[in-house]
């Protein structure tokens, strides 16, 4: 149905791809995947209009192959006057509409032949998208995504998760051959991420979906597309099955470049040798022997093991703080209440210490960034914060933080940083190279623009973070880097997710959002909260012992202990037969 063969892009500012390939066929739902500013969603821009770019290559489609499209920007409208059902179904009741005023013409018309054909032609047309079982298939999809209840409800009365649902139902049912969405899941809460994964799996065609959520990667795909410097990768299976290959692959790897490295040294000292012997003896016999030698270690050099797939830029995220504050109470909250149109929270009362990592979950809408924000702004009645403590915000609109017009020294220079070295050292453990520092912000992907946010956050060295969404865009390598970060932070957390396994991996407990109020949750109701709603029994356990055996793996990989290396993939091997 696609065919991507020997493509190449670059931007002005670097290359993209080198020769890529790949093919997507029926009955598959592929997963694209790769790091932040990678270029994913500038590959499903060309897939999508390959006439506006100029690439090298081949991009080969079927003619009139139809496509439906979720973008990750795609925002809200709250004026909009049609009602849920209404905007799925514009398609169908405009070409039944269509129909109906064809067929009042013909009543009165004296030559119905031009009339017959355009009847067939809007037929045609509705037959196409599954036309006649419309107003069904859109309750069924409703149903799917627990939304049948919003099926009169205006657009406009939506939340932003239900209205991203509601597009990607919409898409579906105009019966596209292909389906591209980049990254549906972000910012969805765990009941409407749940029925993503439901929809995504219920749909027969071919799907290319852009997504970093490890939830919808371990239930939703049967293929992996993995871009990462600038080179591609396929893999028919699951995603679980292909991070276990890559690691097996790594350990493979590693083990080959530690033995030639000994011999890139071993020959280096024969050089080094023969150097000396040629300087003290012109005999043309030495002069030769070095030219051999030398040779050699051009081939060894170039042989050296690089593997785009396992040499994989992970960012040294580093939440930092100037002075560490003694345990006691730093935030306090009491009777806070806000409203809109209608009350969103009342009467909350919590309290946050000097070294709590807290989650505030809660179905979209519930008030979670607006409470998040007065806390930042620490100009409310109802909040209080202790006057030693350094406060620092990470946003999920992320020009609420960033200025897209700035240069990412010009954004820096007011964090400290007063010279280009010192910012592009700095951000270099970031993943950023240093020539980005003079780019323009506007430029960076949604992930780029969040891992800059946590270098900003960072480089403030504040002891109380306020992170809104913080794995938003982010992708698997850098979550897992910024999960490291959190459990390291000597300070205070207050962090907004719908990513469980952050939650779960670094979080002490939970704040949740319930009937316009606050209660605290131990970490361990809200495991079997998240068993009960989202995952088969043992899921999440199975999952944290995973993640125990690949840190292991990585350990021994630092140790060079290949043989522990190759034990510890086998135990992985049958933790993920479990999953």
């Amino acid at each position: 149905m696609i065919k991507v063969d020997n493509l190449s892009y670059s931007f002005p500012q670097k290359d993209l791809y080198n020769k890529i390939s790949f093919t997507l066929e029926e009955g598959q739902h592929c997963a694209f995947i790769g790091t932040s500013g990678s270029g994913k969603s500038t590959l499903i821009n060309i897939i999508m209009d390959p006439e506006r770019y100029m690439f090298d290559g081949k991009l080969e489609m079927e003619p009139n192959c139809r496509i439906g499209y979720v973008s990750q920007f795609s925002q809200l409208d709250k004026t909009q006057e049609t009602t849920v059902f209404e905007y799925i179904g514009k398609e169908f009741i405009k070409l039944q509409n269509e129909m109906t005023l064809i067929c009042t013409e013909m009543e009165t018309s004296s030559d119905i032949e031009p009339l017959l054909e355009k009847y067939q032609k809007a037929l045609d047309a509705f037959d196409a998208i599954g036309g006649d079982d419309f107003e069904s298939n859109i309750n069924k999809k409703l149903n799917l995504a627990n939304l049948i209840k919003h099926k009169d409800l205006l657009i406009s009365e939506l939340s932003g998760g239900e209205f991203k649902l509601v597009q990607v139902i919409k898409e579906m049912l105009n019966s596209p051959e292909v389906m591209i969405m980049d990254e549906p899941d972000v910012f969805l809460d765990f009941e409407n991420l749940n029925a993503l994964k439901s929809l995504i799996n219920s749909h027969k065609g071919i799907m290319l979906i852009i997504t970093h959520n490890r939830y919808l990667l371990n239930h939703c795909f049967n293929k992996i597309i993995h871009l990462e410097n600038r080179e591609l990768q396929e893999f028919d299976g699951r995603f679980i099955e292909y991070n276990l290959s890559l690691l097996q692959t790594k350990i493979e790897l590693q083990e080959l470049a530690v033995a030639d490295n000994e011999e890139i040294e071993r020959n280096e000292l024969l050089i080094n040798k023969l150097r000396t012997i040629a300087t003290n003896n012109s005999d043309a016999a030495n002069g030769k022997s070095l030219k051999a030698r030398v040779k050699i270690q051009e081939r060894l050099e170039a042989r050296r093991i690089k593997e785009p797939f396992v040499d994989i830029k992970q960012p040294d995220i580093n939440l930092a703080t100037a002075n560490k504050i003694e345990d006691t109470i730093i935030l306090k909250v009491n009777d806070y209440s806000v409203a809109f149109d209608e009350m969103l929270l009342e009467n909350v009362n919590f309290e946050i210490k000097s070294t709590d990592k807290v989650a505030l979950i809660g179905s979209n809408g519930t008030g979670k960034t607006t409470l998040l924000r007065e806390i930042f702004k620490n100009n409310h009645d109802s909040i209080e914060i202790n006057n030693d403590v350094e406060v620092a915000y990470l946003s999920q609109i992320q020009g609420e933080i960033l200025n897209d017009s700035n240069t990412i020294f010009e954004e820096f220079f007011d964090v400290g940083f007063k010279t280009y070295g010192e910012l592009k050292s700095y951000i270099s453990n970031y993943g950023f190279d240093e020539e980005v520092v003079d780019q323009k912000i506007g430029s960076l992907s949604g992930g780029e623009k969040n891992i800059l946010q946590l270098a900003k956050v960072s480089a403030g060295k504040a002891n109380l973070l306020l992170l809104d969404e913080p794995t938003s865009h982010l992708d698997t390598y850098s979550q897992i880097a910024l999960e490291t970060a959190i459990e390291n932070y000597n300070g205070a957390i207050l962090m907004i997710s719908h990513d469980y396994y952050s939650i779960i991996n670094c979080m002490d407990y939970v704040l949740i959002i319930e009937n316009k109020t606050i209660r605290k949750m131990s970490m361990r109701k809200f495991r079997k909260m998240i068993y009960a709603s989202h995952f088969d029994k043992d899921y999440l356990e199975i999952e944290q012992k995973k993640k125990s055996v690949e840190t292991k793996i990585e350990l021994a990989l630092k140790d060079t202990d290949f043989e522990l290396a190759k034990i510890l993939s086998e135990e992985l091997e049958e933790l993920i037969k479990l999953l």
